[in-house]
């Protein structure tokens, strides 16, 4: 057979003339020669027994006046044609399905009556609670895969998909493995820990479009401490206008293993719990929608080293953004920086930033963390492995758990008896995620621009010193074992600064000093300079509010410990959002009973219009911004004469505006000097080149 005359030469012809000239006449024409109308019926359909016959008749004459080689090229044909047309449509269905499926779960918000959410990769099974079941709340919902095997000191990544059904989300997850912990437990901590819960107005449809409150947890990036705030009492009293969040992520050995060797070659990545955070950022791009939330509307916040990690997450969100004009008109991070920035939203997670009672430990580099990496080499006998991170991987979790997941001296400084330092992990400075220390970065305008909303309690330290500090060399070996960089000339000034105090119930003598030196060389001065240069590096000082919490507890009081470290969540939740009805401390039901609805409204206000005082209490004080006056080159008496900040106390019965007095803000001066030894700081003058 000649080409012309091939069965895929046939196929061509044929297919110049569509695809009716493969196919018999009658089939196409519908004509029917040999059919009869019957009397009456000339212009109806013919009956289907007619048809039949009269099919069959021309296919047998067609077949038989066909050349067998133009049967074989027609057969030949359909089947192309099955394959071409067909098989694909077959394949993709699946795939098409799928998809389709998720984008219809992404379409599909919780509903009002039975809280179910259907999230593509699982679908999930709430509860009604809240005045007359008002509020949906879904507990222990995956957010990412668990991060085990090896998984372990990687970013995390999404879950896998599950599509068995409804899974009960009435129950929280385990939190994170902290320092210290045993393992096994009763279940309460796992490495298996990678949840989020969201809390939202029952009736709240794709169409609410909700702002969302993003909670992180504190725990100074050694512990899940605040896992379990129930949002509950914040939705109801927001008169159900908001969507709250909070979640579980990776602490101490599991989240912040730090070295070389463990980035060496993809083996696994750095602050990785920082990383988990970011991915609930994302996750709620994803899919807060479905709960009512708008995703262009969400505001985080923490407690202690969760709003260490929202001041963290402006640094980030700036690195991971475009880069920005300065006011000068240089770009990309060029030029030295002196007139402030406005920086991008990077990829536009959030809008807005509260801090309560931010943490801000020593931030190490890479290099300064090697050190740590082969201690818990010794400790799990992977010392001499050729490949320590798969050595690691190996270990099974109750025995990093318990051998490597503990505190230890830093370097150079002394063991028990003395304390150990009480923050034995915490972020690292990585180049890349964490370009350099915080206050270098802040100092350089490297931040994104929202509104911030931060504060501290009276007394920060009181939880932390330990209370056998009987005299000045105490509190200074004390400092000293938190913040080994400090050298003797700088530390033979501690009882200056911080001279013995009136005695504390309960604690020895220099408890109380020990106690404000450290509370503000870790809490409340970083608060303080981070504010100040936020102010001084915008191009609108108008969007930075602080707060002194000092509401009593008697309790408290008989205990030494003042108004200690994050007391200020009692109100911000609500005394019952721990442990249920009564559950919480007894004097947020009684004399501090008032505090609660004004800090809550004040928090939720923010939430919604990026504004503590818009939708205050009636009667409360407007919140005043912590540079009213726009700003100097410092907020400090002691720079060219620029004001203290301003901040709003809040005491039972008075809540009312203050300046940071004049005493603190020269300690605060003090702590800054020091805070390339603190490793808060590289160095005044000493800036990594990070690109930016």
């Amino acid at each position: 057979m000649d080409a012309t005359s091939s069965p895929f030469a046939l196929l061509e012809d044929l297919s110049s003339q569509g695809p009716l000239a493969v196919m018999p006449a009658f089939l196409v024409t519908g004509e029917l020669s040999s059919y009869e109308q019957p009397p009456g019926r000339t212009s109806q359909r013919p009956p289907r027994a007619a048809i039949a016959n009269a099919n069959a008749n021309a296919v047998m004459k067609t077949f038989r006046a066909t050349k067998p080689w133009r049967i074989f090229a027609v057969l030949v044909t359909i089947v192309v044609v099955v394959v071409v047309v067909v098989t694909p449509t077959a394949v993709l269905v699946p795939r098409r399905d799928q998809e389709e499926t998720i984008e219809q779960a992404k379409r599909t918000p919780s509903h009002p009556a039975v809280a179910r959410v259907n999230l593509g990769y699982a679908q999930y099974q709430g509860s009604l609670v809240g005045v007359d079941g008002g509020v949906a709340q879904y507990l222990g919902m995956r957010y990412a895969a668990p991060p085990t095997g090896d998984r372990r000191w990687r970013a995390p990544v999404e879950p896998d998909v599950d599509d068995s059904g409804d899974q009960a989300a009435d129950t929280f997850g385990p939190i994170c493995l902290g320092i210290s912990v045993p393992y096994p437990n009763d279940g309460a901590q796992d490495e298996d820990c990678l949840f989020v819960n969201v809390w939202a107005p029952a009736n709240a449809t794709l169409e609410s479009k909700l702002p969302v409150w993003l909670f992180i947890q504190g725990g100074g990036y050694t512990a899940n401490s605040n896992a379990n705030w129930n949002g509950t009492a914040v939705v109801e009293r927001s008169a159900r206008n908001i969507v709250l969040v909070n979640f579980n992520y990776r602490v101490g050995l599991w989240g912040f293993l730090a070295s070389d060797r463990v980035r060496a070659s993809g083996a696994g990545d750095l602050n990785v719990g920082l990383r988990d955070q970011r991915a609930v950022l994302r996750w709620i791009q994803r899919h807060i929608a479905q709960f009512g939330g708008d995703p262009e509307h969400v505001v985080i916040s923490g407690a202690s080293a969760g709003a260490g990690s929202v001041a963290l997450h402006l640094l980030v969100s700036y690195a991971e953004g475009d880069k920005v004009e300065y006011n000068n008109g240089t770009s990309n991070g060029s030029g030295n920086g002196s007139s402030g920035s406005n920086g991008s939203r990077g990829e536009n997670l959030f809008v807005g930033a509260i801090g309560e009672s931010p943490f801000f430990p020593a931030q190490p580099t890479v290099a300064d963390l090697e050190w740590q990496f082969d201690l818990v080499l010794s400790q799990t006998g992977c010392v001499d492995s050729s490949d320590p991170m798969s050595c690691l991987r190996s270990k099974d979790t109750a025995t990093l758990q318990q051998s490597a997941n503990i505190p230890s001296p830093f370097p150079g400084r002394p063991g028990p008896p003395t304390p150990l330092p009480l923050f034995f992990w915490t972020p690292c400075i990585d180049g890349s995620f964490l370009p350099d220390s915080p206050s270098v970065l802040f100092s350089k305008g490297y931040f994104i621009d929202v509104p911030v909303l931060m504060g501290t309690t009276s007394n920060e330290g009181t939880v932390f010193a330990p209370a056998d500090v009987a005299s000045a060399e105490d509190m200074t070996i004390f400092l000293r074992n938190n913040y080994p960089h400090l050298t003797d000339a700088q530390a033979s000034n501690f009882s200056s600064q911080y001279p013995q105090e009136p005695p504390l119930p309960l604690h020895e003598s220099w408890f109380p000093s020990a106690a404000t030196a450290y509370g503000e060389a870790t809490f409340i001065c970083p608060t303080n300079t981070f504010l100040s240069s936020y102010v001084r590096r915008r191009n609108n000082a108008q969007h930075a509010w602080s707060y002194r919490y000092d509401v009593y507890d008697a309790s408290n009081a008989a205990q030494g410990l003042g108004v200690p470290h994050i007391w200020e969540s009692w109100a911000v939740f609500g005394p019952d959002s721990q442990q249920g009805p009564g559950g919480g401390p007894a004097s947020y039901y009684n004399e501090a009973a008032g505090v609660v609805p004004l800090v809550m409204d004040y928090w939720i206000s923010f939430v919604r219009t990026l504004d503590p005082s818009t939708l205050r209490t009636p009667g409360a004080p407007v919140w005043e911004l912590w540079d009213a006056e726009g700003g100097g080159s410092d907020t400090t008496t002691t720079n060219g004469g620029a004001t203290n900040g301003k901040r709003l106390l809040m005491q039972i019965g008075n809540f009312s505006m203050e300046t940071v007095p004049d005493d603190q803000q020269e300690r605060c001066d003090f702590w800054k000097e020091l805070a390339p030894a603190l490793q808060q700081r590289r160095g005044f003058d000493e800036v990594l080149d990070i690109g930016l």
